[in-house]
């Protein structure tokens, strides 16, 4: 057994060295260019374990995201969603005690370590299994892809992505993520140097797969859900097929469940508001200010030149856009 776990971390060792590396956005101290998306060092071997070991069943429920675009938000709506009939009780619910987080895993995070503990845990788990990436779809494993199970992707304003990976990564506790300008960070975004960029590549994958599958992907992005909550979170329970929609008064089933994972409620948690998710990942800085358009405070005139050329030349003709919050 020792010796099957000496080869097999030789083999990460020699598949890490082959790879492309480049200072980026990201907690790490450089990314590597894998599987052509930008990925943390730490998550080489858990995206090849998720690929090779992960078994999907049909009713699974994988919530995808691009970083800091409301993957904490989605979380614990879908969570609150799925789980309904279990824990029908807002008063002493899961996400009342647990960060989001902790209750929706990040498969390429857990499968990073501990493998078979890892597929046993998840084999065990109660069904629908609810859980998380931040993979690119290109890079999500054939079982995923092949089988009935869905996924909600959520995506945000490339402007206010930037802000918040910029804020978070200040704040993030670890001595190895390297230190940039605000002007400096802006240039590696831009390149699409960062943790599962380029981003736009990333919403482009998701975004054709919702048009060509739109029982299989529900494509969101973190402005509409915040214009209007109710009718996105329904959609969310209509594409999950949830006996919620079912009962009669849905639409207040729907909005206390808004009102248990809205902002300031987890903000104001003490489970949020202390200790670290994933080691280095504060939970206190999970929560910043969830606003739309506040980039518009941080960025000058040619930065929203450059930016607006590139999302026009990136997703352009694709039929994915975003409004001018400003």
């Amino acid at each position: 057994m020792a010796l099957a776990s000496d080869k097999q971390a030789n083999e990460e060792n020699e598949l890490i060295l082959s790879l492309p590396k480049e200072i980026g956005l990201s907690a790490a101290p450089y990314l590597h260019f894998f599987q052509d998306f930008w990925c943390p060092p730490y998550c080489i071997q858990g995206v090849n374990n998720f690929q090779k070991h992960f078994d999907a069943k049909d009713n699974d429920v994988f919530v995808a995201s691009f970083p800091k675009s409301g993957t904490t938000w989605l979380k614990a709506l879908t969570f609150a969603i799925v789980n309904h009939q279990q824990f029908s009780s807002l008063d002493h619910h899961p996400l009342l005690s647990s960060n989001p987080h902790q209750l929706v895993s990040i498969l390429e995070f857990i499968l990073n370590h501990n493998l078979n503990d890892q597929i046993l845990s998840l084999s065990n788990m109660s069904e629908p299994r609810l859980l998380g990436t931040h993979l690119p779809f290109s890079s999500l494993p054939e079982s995923i892809t092949k089988s009935n199970c869905k996924i909600i992707y959520i995506c945000r304003n490339p402007f206010d992505t930037f802000v918040s990976v910029c804020e978070f990564l200040t704040k993030v506790n670890s001595v190895s993520a390297p230190e940039f300008t605000f002007e400096e960070a802006f240039e590696k975004y831009c390149n699409g140097m960062i943790g599962f960029g380029p981003w736009w590549s990333h919403m482009l994958g998701y975004w054709k797969e919702s048009i060509a599958r739109p029982n299989k992907v529900l494509f969101l992005k973190y402005e509409d859900l915040k214009e209007d909550t109710l009718f996105h979170v329904k959609r969310i329970a209509e594409f999950l097929d949830s006996p919620i929609i079912q009962v009669g008064d849905s639409n207040a089933v729907i909005e206390n469940i808004i009102k248990l994972c809205g902002f300031e409620k987890m903000k104001d948690l003490e489970v949020n508001k202390s200790g670290c998710i994933f080691t280095f990942f504060e939970k206190k800085a999970l929560f910043r200010k969830g606003e739309i358009g506040d980039w518009i405070n941080y960025f000058s005139l040619s930065m929203i030149q450059k930016l607006s050329k590139i999302v026009e030349e990136k997703l352009g003709g694709s039929g994915l856009s975003f409004k001018a919050h400003s």
